[in-house]
């Protein structure tokens, strides 16, 4: 069933401890249709366990977009400090949501967090099996760097994009 708000009435924030259960059931809900595409440590890593989003919520800054009774419906890590790269890591939007915004907001939120940090550059790494998500990211300025790294068994895909002062 479509949500009966807007996407203009959903909210982008830092995500709190209380929005561990939420973040993990999106990253599950978004992944779900890639099972068995994935490896099992490929897929294990993606959706996460408490103790890894623990981790990376130590690690990076997680982002989650809520709805107005504050449900997680989107998630997305970033890290990267001044002068460094940034990297962007966990994007998912729950199914009911996909398609309808919340995935632009997110990535523009953490790039705009990145900017403010001062880093002039961004990467992602993605697999072969997200083609909506690779579509996604070319068009919002991403392109292929021609890094490939071993996941689990998988190909994991670098893109990058420079980031400038105001751009989105």
């Amino acid at each position: 069933m479509a949500p009966s708000f807007s996407v203009q009435e959903a909210g982008v924030r830092e995500a709190k401890s209380e929005d561990k259960p939420g973040i993990l059931e999106c990253l599950s809900e978004a992944f779900a249709p890639y099972r068995a595409q994935y490896t099992e440590g490929a897929f294990a890593d993606t959706v996460l366990t408490q103790e890894s989003l623990e981790r990376r919520m130590a690690a990076m800054t997680v982002l989650v977009a809520v709805s107005p009774d504050q449900a997680v419906i989107g998630t997305i890590a970033l890290s990267g400090a001044r002068g460094e790269e940034g990297h962007l890591r966990g994007m998912a939007v729950r199914s009911s949501w996909q398609g309808r915004g919340i995935a632009e907001r997110l990535l523009a939120d953490a790039e705009a967090e990145l900017r403010a940090r001062g880093c002039l550059r961004v990467t992602l790494d993605t697999t072969q099996p997200l083609t909506r998500a690779i579509a996604f990211y070319r068009k919002h300025g991403y392109a292929p760097t021609g890094r490939i790294e071993d996941f689990f068994g998988m190909q994991l895909y670098e893109y990058a994009k420079e980031l400038h002062a105001g751009s989105g």
